[in-house]
């Protein structure tokens, strides 16, 4: 039985601790002429499986995950439903499991499911090029598809293509414009990808509301682009509109404690995370709880927020999160703990943090077991260690690292394989005073990292190029969109522009 669905996978698999704070894509609906068919033997399998799907879009992919494992119940040939379970994966052994199984079920299915099940295997070699062919392919096979539009729109954005997503995206809003799917990663990516247009993101999250006013969680993207229009009580008000319609949802309490952090109601913030924190399934309390954490970069003080930070750490296995589930958060919070210190010159806090980060990111890639996989988290790691070195004021040793760092991504099929080693190179440089070659580096970065982009604006301002200096303060500090870096830096950024 093949059954004509739109829905799109996730392609969030690069890191999985960042699973539980990326945006999801997906897209399911009505049986359409023109959709890429979804293969089941199993009438049983194929309604669960749908209902995982309107899940998956929402970005529920917890709730999503449960209902993709009821589908190969019904059916254990469905290779669909494993694929799907891979893109709600909790952890890199979930992930792996079930694209093999995926892979191993695709005699019989529709050349439109083995294209994205080969789409998701290239996250296993970090092979964009392939990906993007493959995606291109889909969309030549089933143009009249949805599903291939936003499917190639999600990687043009992963390789900061914006105009080409952009596109392909309102491709896929004449196909349907009744559905709410594509106006929401329209809406995602004019708030976050450059060129960046709040105001048509803000068009866009309206437009979804309009379109499916009783879901909670399409009033949380709402809310969202209300923030970066610097409408943050208007924010709030879609956050309380969202925990209105579920009282049980996490995710509005820790978005209005967002709000309240940048407002300066400190307690009231923490209070709102805890909220967040009881709500989440245990899966997402150690990330929730990080949130709380930063509350204490907010007000300025990091000792406090490395000490929240390690009290999680030390409690993820206690907290009911299965075994093979626990590094990505561990990995996540490490990673928040170790930004605090170098940041904040805690040297031996950032090397113990760092020499943990490094133990559970190496018990990963050994999961995922491919050896582009293992590359990729060695260069991640030495990565960090040169960052360590550059704050440090081991020059000579960060530039070395930076070099093997390069060396070991040489082979990926990445374009933006060397955004991590200019990273490097741009704080190396800007800590030795050589402001323009710190420009020069750090404009080829991860600029949508406000973090990085401050420091480029540190640079700026140390070549004397106070206007274009100001600009990039006044961009950080109205990003309002938190994460360890914006808290370390938003004040920073504030007192700059004053």
């Amino acid at each position: 039985m093949q059954k004509h669905l739109k829905s799109v996978s996730v392609f969030a698999i690069l890191a999985f601790s960042l699973l539980l704070i990326l945006p999801i894509e997906g897209l399911a609906g009505k049986s359409d002429k023109g959709e890429i068919p979804t293969t089941t033997k199993s009438e049983e399998a194929l309604t669960v499986f749908m209902k995982g799907q309107d899940t998956l879009d929402l970005g529920e992919f917890l709730e999503a995950n449960a209902l993709f494992k009821k589908a190969v119940e019904k059916d254990p040939n469905f290779a669909y439903a494993y694929l799907n379970i891979a893109n709600s994966a909790t952890s890199t052994a979930e992930f792996k499991t079930n694209m093999d199984l995926a892979s191993a079920n695709m005699k019989g299915i529709s050349e439109g499911e083995k294209i994205l099940i080969k789409i998701n295997l290239t996250f296993l070699t970090n092979d964009t090029e392939k990906r993007l062919e493959l995606a291109k392919k889909l969309v030549e096979k089933y143009p009249k598809s949805q599903r291939a539009w936003i499917t190639l729109a999600g990687i043009q954005t992963a390789r900061n293509e914006a105009e080409a997503a952009r596109a392909s995206l309102k491709k896929a809003v004449e196909l349907d414009p009744t559905f709410y799917l594509p106006y929401l990663n329209l809406g995602f990516s004019y708030l976050f990808s450059e060129p960046k247009d709040f105001a048509k993101s803000k068009k866009y999250m309206q437009k979804v509301v309009k379109l499916k006013p009783e879901k909670d969680t399409l009033y949380i993207s709402l809310g969202d682009a209300y923030r970066a229009n610097q409408e943050l009580e208007k924010a709030r008000e879609a956050y309380t509109k969202a925990a209105e319609l579920d009282p049980t949802n996490g995710i509005a309490f820790l978005k209005k404690g967002h709000i309240n952090s940048f407002l300066g109601n400190f307690d009231e913030a923490r209070q709102d995370y805890q909220q967040g924190v009881t709500f989440a399934q245990d899966l997402q309390k150690p990330t929730y709880a990080n949130y709380k954490a930063f509350t204490y970069l907010h007000e300025g003080d990091a000792k406090s927020a490395i000490h929240a930070l390690q009290k999680i750490a030390d409690s993820i296995d206690t907290m009911g999160i299965p075994k093979h589930q626990q590094n990505g958060p561990r990995i996540f919070t490490l990673t928040n703990q170790a930004t605090i210190a170098l940041h904040h010159n805690m040297f031996d806090q950032a090397e113990k943090c760092l020499e943990q980060r490094s133990k559970f990111m190496r018990e990963q890639a050994e999961v995922t077991g491919t050896p582009e996989a293992k590359r990729n988290q060695e260069a991640t790691i030495i990565l960090w260690e040169g960052l360590l070195a550059a704050r440090k004021g081991d020059f000579k040793k960060a530039a070395q690292k930076a070099e093997e760092n390069a060396k070991l991504l040489e082979s990926d099929n990445n374009p933006r394989k060397l955004e991590g080693y200019h990273q490097l190179m741009g704080l190396l440089n800007l800590k030795q005073k050589k402001y323009e070659k710190a420009i020069e580096h750090y404009k080829k970065a991860n600029l949508n990292n406000m973090y990085i982009r401050y420091h480029l604006g540190l640079a700026y301002e140390g070549a004397g190029k106070n206007e274009e200096a100001k600009k990039i303060f006044n961009e950080v500090a109205t990003f309002n969109f938190n994460s360890v870096g914006f808290a370390l830096v938003r004040k920073e950024a504030i007192e700059k522009m004053s």
